[in-house]
């Protein structure tokens, strides 16, 4: 079911958190999606993958989503796991999609290694199918994400910061209280810790020096339960 997990205040709006746990293919994990409630509407951050979108569709109807009630799907990175209800979501409920440049190749393709540097023929064919990514699930961004990205409009009080490593256009979205949802920067599945699945080790480990200088509550990794920084930053070298 939809957990819901945090109030978030603003200056003067409140965010209303609701964190949507789906199961992964082939019993390999869950992953998470986050919803977030303005008083403009839904959010959603991340949206699973289309082999739970029976299960996706009933958590938003729980907590009362209709079809012109989503506003806007913000896509962590390219991967299947998270993209892949994004198309279906602004079919029948109108949310615009909103993902960064980099790595809008992998919805517009369905190709998951669009941009990244280690690939592998065999994976590049079996994961499209095995993750349900056909051409239904393939779209072009509505927005293209960056570091000056405005979601007033959304009563979101929240800013991009771009996150490559993980993959190139992987970014987090850091709300003014301290919230930080980083895609699969980070994970908790075992323990607050950076993801072991890096394209680019070195970029990761400079997104993840980036961060040391914000203000940073807790973490809202793609897998795994929400976590304080504070253990994170314990648990690193």
């Amino acid at each position: 079911m939809a957990v819901p997990h945090q109030v978030l205040k603003g200056s003067d709006v409140l965010h209303d958190i609701s964190i949507i746990s789906l199961p992964l293919p082939l019993r390999m994990g869950r992953v998470n999606c986050y919803l977030v409630r303005t008083a403009a509407g839904h959010i959603l951050i991340d949206t699973g993958g289309s082999n739970a979108r029976k299960e996706l569709h009933r958590e938003l109807e729980s907590v009362g989503c209709m079809p012109g009630s989503v506003k806007l799907v913000l896509l962590t990175h390219g991967d299947f796991d998270h993209i892949g209800n994004a198309a279906y979501l602004r079919s029948v409920y109108g949310a615009r999609i909103a993902m960064h440049l980099d790595d809008s190749g992998m919805a517009e393709r369905g190709d998951m290694f669009a941009n990244r540097k280690r690939s592998n023929f065999l994976l590049r064919a079996l994961i499209p199918i095995f993750s349900g990514f056909g051409k239904a699930e393939q779209f072009t961004p509505d927005v293209l994400l960056d570091e000056d990205c405005d979601f007033s409009p959304y009563r979101f009080e929240a800013k991009v910061i771009c996150l490559p490593g993980h993959s190139k256009g992987s970014i987090g979205i850091l709300t003014a209280s301290g919230e930080l949802f980083c895609g699969d920067l980070f994970m908790n599945t075992n323990g607050p810790m950076p993801n072991s699945l890096m394209d680019d080790p070195t970029a990761a480990k400079a997104s993840i020096t980036g961060l040391e200088s914000l203000r940073i509550r807790t973490v809202y990794p793609g897998h795994g339960q929400p976590f304080a920084m504070e253990l994170l930053t314990k648990c690193m070298p």
